[in-house]
C-alpha cells in the first residue's frame, strides 16, 4: 500500500488535518482520568459539590472539544481517501485501457474489473482509517503508558507487562491474515468471472439446458469464497477476546496491587481510578487499532493486487522521434511476418510475406484456425509481430504513434460491439464531429439506413448494452458504418458479414467497391462468394499464405482454395 502513497500528493493538507485533529482529540481524552481522579480526591472525598461541578463542567468541555475535533478529523480524513482512490482510479483504468490484446489476455477482464471495484473499495477503506486510527491508536497507548507513570511508578508496570503482548497479538494476527485476505480476493475473482460469464452467455446457457450445471458451478465457487471468508474471520475474530482477556487481566492486577498502594496510603483512591480508566482507554485504542488492522490487512492484500496491475507494463509502446510516410509504397506490407501469442508453444503465423497497393480490395481466407484474425489483427499493432515487419505507407507498424497508425484504419471486429446510447453516438465513435450527412453515408454504403430510418427516433433510437435490442444482423452492419464514418485509409472487415443473407451482403460488397474509391479494404470472411471478386486474395492454412492471387488464379493454381471453393459451391460455379 505503501508505493500508492503518491496519489495523496494533491491531498496533503487533509492527510496533515485528518491525524493532527485526531490526535487533539486523543489528548483531550487522556485529560478525562486526571479530571476524574481530581474529582473524587477534592471534591467527592471532602464533599465540595461546588468542586464536583466544575470538574463535571471541564468533562463535558474536554467531552464536547473532543468532538468537534473528532468530526473534524474525519471530515478531512474522508476527503482525503475519496480524493486519492478517485485518482489512484483514473490512472489504473488509464493504465488499463494502453494495454495491447496480449496484456488484456493475460490478465483476464474478470479479475480486471475485480481489482478496479472491489480491490481498490478495500484500499480506500484502509486509507481512510489508516488516516483517523493510525496514530490516534498508538498516542493513547502510549499516552496512558506515560500517564500511568506519572500517577504512580510501582503500579504502571502492569501497562509496561501487558501493552507487548498485547502488541504480539496483534502482529501475530496480521501476520496470518494478509495472505489469507490475498486468497479471498482471487476467489472473489473467480466467482466475478462465473457471474460475468452466467450473465453474457445466459443465451446459450438456456439453449443447452445447462442452468443447473451452471448453478452447482457457481454454487461451488460461492462455496469456496464462504470458506475462505470464515477462515480468516474466525482467525480476526480472535484478536478481541485475546486482548479483552489481557486487558482485563491487567485490570485486575492494577485494582489488586493499587488497593494495597491505598491502604499503604501511596496513592488515592481517585488515581486508582485514573490508572483503571487509562488501561480502559488503553483497551478501547486497541479495539479501534483491531478495526484499523483488519480493514488496513484487507487493504494491504488489495492494494498488492492493484500494484501487480500497475506493474504489467503494455508491450505494445509508441517510439519517439517524427516517421516520414513514403508516398509511393504499398498500403501494407507484411515482410517474413511470424507471430507467435504469448506463452503458447506454436507461431500462429509463420513467414507470411505479401503486400497490399493503395486502393485494392484483399480477400483473407482459410479453415478454421488458420490465423485469418491473428493477420489483420497486426495492421492496427493490436499485437507486436514476432519476427519481420508490418507496414503502413512504407514504416514499420511499431514506429507509428499509436493514435496516428489507427486513425489511419477503420476496424469492423469478429464480434459486434456497440455501446448503450443512441444510435447517433455509436457513429460517432468512428468521428467525434460527423455530420448526419456523413453518417447517413456510411449507414447506405452499410446498408444499415433502412432499419435505421425505420426505428422510433432514427439516429436517436436508443442502444441497450450491446446493443442487445437489435438483430444480429443489424449490429454488424452498424459496427460497419461506425468504421466508415471516419473515412478510413484502410478498412478491416474481420468476418464482419456473417450474420448478413447473401442478398445483403452482396449489396454491401457492392456498394463498398462503388462508394470506397482509393480505400484500401482488408476482408476476412469464410464465404468464397464474399471475397471472390477482391483484386488479391490470401489463402491461409495453418499460418501459412499457401497461395496469394485472384479468384481466377487460385483456382487454377490453390488445392486448398479449390477445396474451399468446393466445399460452398459446384465445381461449374467455380469454374474448376
Amino acid at each position: 500500500m505503501f508505493r500508492l502513497i503518491r496519489y495523496l500528493r494533491n491531498y496533503k493538507k487533509e492527510s496533515i488535518i485528518g491525524p493532527l485533529f485526531k490526535m487533539l482529540e486523543a489528548f483531550f481524552e487522556l485529560l478525562v482520568p486526571l479530571v476524574v481522579a481530581d474529582m473524587i480526591d477534592n471534591g467527592i472525598a471532602k464533599g465540595d459539590k461546588s468542586y464536583i461541578y466544575k470538574a463535571a463542567f471541564i468533562m463535558v468541555l474536554l467531552g464536547v472539544v473532543g468532538l468537534v475535533c473528532s468530526l473534524i478529523a474525519q471530515f478531512f480524513a474522508a476527503k482525503a481517501s475519496v480524493g486519492f482512490a478517485t485518482e489512484l482510479r483514473d490512472d489504473l483504468f488509464a493504465h488499463m485501457n494502453r494495454f495491447s490484446y496480449a496484456e488484456l489476455d493475460k490478465a483476464g477482464t474478470s479479475t480486471l474489473v475485480t481489482r478496479i471495484t472491489s480491490d481498490m473499495n478495500q484500499v480506500q477503506a484502509g486509507v481512510n482509517l489508516i488516516l483517523r486510527l493510525f496514530l490516534r491508536s498508538p498516542f493513547i497507548v502510549v499516552g496512558a503508558l506515560a500517564a500511568a507513570f506519572l500517577v504512580n511508578t510501582r503500579v504502571a508496570v502492569i501497562f509496561v507487562i501487558a501493552a507487548p503482548i498485547l502488541a504480539l497479538i496483534i502482529y501475530g494476527i496480521m501476520v496470518l491474515t494478509i495472505p489469507m485476505y490475498s486468497k479471498v480476493q482471487k476467489a472473489l475473482d473467480r466467482i466475478s468471472l462465473a457471474t460475468r460469464e452466467g450473465l453474457n452467455g445466459a443465451r446459450v446457457i438456456r439453449a443447452f439446458g445447462r442452468q443447473k450445471d451452471e448453478t452447482e458451478e457457481f454454487t461451488e465457487d460461492s462455496s469456496l469464497l464462504l470458506k475462505l471468508q470464515k477462515r480468516v474471520g474466525k482467525v480476526s475474530a480472535a484478536m478481541n477476546p485475546l486482548t479483552f482477556v489481557v486487558v482485563n487481566l491487567a485490570i485486575a492486577a492494577i485494582i489488586m496491587q493499587g488497593g494495597k498502594q491505598v491502604d499503604s496510603g501511596v496513592i488515592t483512591q481517585g488515581e486508582v481510578i485514573a490508572l483503571v480508566n487509562y488501561m480502559t482507554q488503553i483497551l478501547n485504542a486497541l479495539v479501534a487499532l483491531q478495526v484499523l488492522i483488519v480493514t488496513a490487512t484487507k487493504g494491504m492484500a488489495s492494494a498488492k493486487r492493484v500494484n501487480e496491475v500497475l506493474d504489467l507494463q503494455p508491450t505494445v509502446l509508441d517510439k519517439d522521434g517524427p516517421i516520414k510516410v513514403c508516398a509511393d509504397a504499398p498500403a501494407v506490407e507484411f515482410s517474413g511476418v511470424s507471430f507467435a501469442y504469448p506463452g503458447a508453444k506454436e507461431e500462429a503465423l509463420t513467414g507470411v510475406t505479401f503486400s497490399v497497393k493503395k486502393g485494392q480490395t484483399v480477400g483473407i481466407i482459410g479453415g478454421t484456425g488458420s490465423a485469418k484474425s491473428s493477420l489483420v489483427n497486426l495492421i492496427p499493432r493490436f499485437y507486436d509481430v514476432t519476427k519481420g515487419a508490418v507496414l503502413v505507407d512504407g514504416v514499420d507498424v511499431r514506429d507509428y504513434p499509436q493514435r496516428e497508425l489507427r486513425s489511419k484504419i477503420g476496424m469492423v471486429p469478429q464480434k459486434a460491439v456497440l455501446f448503450s446510447g443512441t444510435i447517433r453516438d455509436n457513429m460517432k465513435w468512428g468521428k467525434e464531429n460527423a455530420t448526419d450527412e456523413e453518417i447517413n453515408e456510411a449507414l447506405l454504403i452499410a446498408q444499415a439506413k433502412d432499419f435505421v430510418d425505420a426505428k422510433e427516433g432514427g439516429l436517436d433510437y436508443k442502444l441497450t448494452q450491446g446493443g442487445k435490442n437489435l438483430s444480429g444482423g443489424q449490429r454488424q452492419r452498424l459496427t460497419v458504418a461506425r468504421a466508415l464514418v471516419r473515412n478510413p485509409e484502410i478498412l478491416i472487415l474481420d468476418d464482419s458479414s456473417s450474420a448478413l443473407d447473401f442478398a445483403t451482403d452482396a449489396a454491401l460488397r457492392r456498394a463498398l467497391s462503388e462508394r470506397t474509391k482509393g480505400m484500401t479494404v482488408f476482408m476476412v470472411s469464410q464465404r468464397t462468394t464474399t471475397i471472390q471478386n477482391a483484386d488479391l486474395i490470401v489463402v491461409l492454412e495453418d499460418g501459412e499464405v499457401v497461395g496469394i492471387g485472384t479468384h481466377k488464379e487460385l483456382t487454377e493454381t490453390c488445392d486448398v482454395y479449390k477445396e474451399i471453393c468446393q466445399s460452398q459451391v459446384s465445381a461449374e460455379e467455380v469454374g474448376v
